[in-house]
């Protein structure tokens, strides 16, 4: 069990749920367009949101979004400590940094201090391209031993100054290291774990790395909170993101959706009626498993947990509900009569 640390209204780390994050991919001195982001990717579940730092002016972003968003905001530092300090003085969180890279002691202290007056935690992002020459010297190659030394060098730099309220994170683009990184660290200290597979790629490839690194992690109770990081629109992070939490059951808000490969039996257009019944579904807050299934030969009987469901026939569907078959409806009319059934339940 990691220790628990708060995070504006949201705990990270021991018993509190695994809770999901994303950045903002605008400028952040355009302060209207990241709100409206800010707003959108809070509507579709972020619970925590990063924004970079890069300069002082950025930092006039942070009460622009603690005044539009609930959700807790991250500033992401590097290597100015006074950025840090103004985005603490500015109401923000939690901070991202690598002490490492912010300069001398008293730097480092600085930052601490003003973090521990307002409870703030701070988060220390690792990644194979921010390895330290001399530990990368000692391995060869940013290696899973790698990031987990150079996460715990960082935090050894907030602990000299009686620091503990520390998040670790040992991002890599490849799923191997990532997952082995954070199994390490995992045994060698008791900070709450950010997980994340860094750089994974467009957002289907993005998604396959993402659930094969968090997924490994997860199912093994390693990691307390998780970012699916994706060349793609940030909504969709979060969408990925839940769908996995789901997936591992560590999630039951929202639709459970099963629908079977089709085979040679099936004699409707399942595929796009499947794709149509998850977007309509995409943001019900119901708690229920919903399937789609192609035929009647697997329809109710294997999804016969399925709170509702429809299997294809020739050129019509049933509707059943936990296996029960309420009617028949024309193909045409399917997907209209599942969602009134959905939102009968």
């Amino acid at each position: 069990m990691t220790k628990k640390v708060k995070v504006g209204n949201l705990y990270i780390g021991s018993d509190a749920p695994v809770s999901i994050q994303s950045m903002i991919n605008i400028p952040s001195h355009d302060i209207a367009r990241t709100v409206q982001q800010a707003i959108e990717l809070e509507n579709a579940g972020c619970e925590i949101i990063r924004i970079a730092v890069p300069d002082m002016e950025a930092v006039k972003l942070i009460p622009a979004l603690k005044e539009n968003v609930s959700m807790p905001v991250v500033a992401d530092i590097h290597f100015d400590y006074r950025l840090a300090i103004e985005s603490v003085s500015a109401g923000v969180d939690k901070i991202r940094i690598n002490p490492g890279n912010i300069g001398s002691d008293d730097r480092v202290k600085a930052v601490v201090d003003a973090c521990k007056v307002k409870e703030i935690p701070i988060r220390i992002g690792v990644n194979s391209g921010s390895v330290e020459k001399e530990i990368l010297a000692k391995y060869g190659s940013p290696t899973a031993q790698a990031l987990c030394e150079s996460a715990l060098y960082h935090a050894s730099l907030l602990e000299k100054f009686d620091y503990t309220n520390i998040v670790l994170s040992m991002k890599s683009s490849s799923v191997k290291t990532m997952v082995e990184a954070y199994q390490l660290a995992s045994q060698k200290c008791d900070y709450p774990m950010h997980l994340g597979v860094t750089e994974a790629g467009t957002e289907r490839m993005g998604i396959i790395k993402s659930s094969a690194g968090l997924g490994a992690l997860l199912l093994q109770g390693i990691g307390n909170t998780i970012r699916v990081s994706l060349t793609a629109d940030p909504v969709r992070e979060i969408y990925a993101a839940k769908d996995i939490l789901k997936a591992l059951d560590l999630r039951n808000e929202g639709v459970q959706f099963v629908s079977c490969p089709t085979c040679g039996r099936t004699k409707i257009d399942l595929i796009s009626i499947a794709n149509e019944v998850e977007k309509r579904l995409q943001n019900c807050k119901k708690n229920i498993k919903v399937a789609v299934m192609g035929c009647i030969v697997n329809g109710p009987g294997e999804a016969r947990e399925a709170d509702i469901g429809i299997a294809g026939g020739d050129g019509v569907g049933l509707i059943f509900k936990k296996g029960k078959i309420l009617r028949k409806v024309p193909e045409e009319l399917l997907i209209d009569e599942l969602i009134k059934e959905v939102e009968l339940l």
